[in-house]
């Protein structure tokens, strides 16, 4: 069932920062994106902004980082996942379309990648060390794992919404709509299907993050792999 330790204490002390870190730039990143290629949604709702009180969802970027981070205390590695308060974009408002609803759904995840990649340099660099390794390690991680999960073709995701330009209209407006349960959806995800999309979004972003830093990311956080 893992044990406490102060290596635990410290991994969940740093992957509540990271989490707390990339998802305000991939916020800020996702609603400016959207605003410069038309719609001022992002801009009505105040979001092109690293305050976290315009993005903090109490579930998804308190109650679900907490529930993970406790996990990570005890060295049981949970899937790194959050999401912020929903933004919605109006695809009405983009200039050229479906283009830039492509481009604004990819904002997101393209930021936490980038984050994960630039983090994963970093520690290619070799001047990083003891407990600032650990960090940037657990950064780099983090961050790919934000960048996958979002990806997935859940309502209320980004993924979601590329999968719904694919749709006919009346199963588009559906599934979109259907982001209202995302909390269902996120608690589905961790609780569920655990087993299969853990392991999905763990090859993805175990190879993200060990090709940019050109390490094995989870051994160095002493977690099994």
């Amino acid at each position: 069932m893992g044990n406490f330790t102060l290596l635990g204490l410290r991994l969940a002390v740093y992957l509540l920062a990271s989490l707390f870190v990339g998802l305000a730039i991939r916020e800020y990143t996702r609603a400016w994106v959207t605003a410069r290629l038309g719609d001022p949604t992002p801009r009505l709702w105040g979001r092109i902004t690293l305050q976290p009180r315009a993005w903090f969802d109490p579930f998804g970027s308190g109650f679900v980082p907490a529930l993970i981070a406790l996990l990570w205390a005890v060295q049981l590695l949970m899937l790194p996942a959050a999401y912020a308060k929903p933004a919605p974009i109006d695809p009405n408002n983009l200039r050229r379309h479906p283009r830039d609803l492509i481009l604004a759904s990819l904002a997101g995840p393209g930021a936490s990648l980038a984050l994960g990649i630039v983090a994963g340099l970093l520690i290619r660099t070799g001047v990083l060390g003891g407990d600032l390794l650990l960090a940037v390690v657990t950064f780099a991680y983090v961050n790919a794992s934000l960048c996958i999960f979002h990806l997935l073709p859940v309502p209320g995701l980004d993924g979601a919404r590329l999968v719904a330009m694919l749709l006919p209209p009346h199963a588009r407006e559906l599934y979109r709509n259907a982001d209202r349960y995302l909390a269902l959806f996120v608690l589905v995800i961790l609780f569920v299907l655990l087993t299969t999309l853990f392991s999905i979004v763990a090859v993805f972003a175990g190879a993200i993050c060990n090709a940019a830093s050109g390490v094995s990311c989870l051994p160095l956080l002493q977690f099994p792999t």
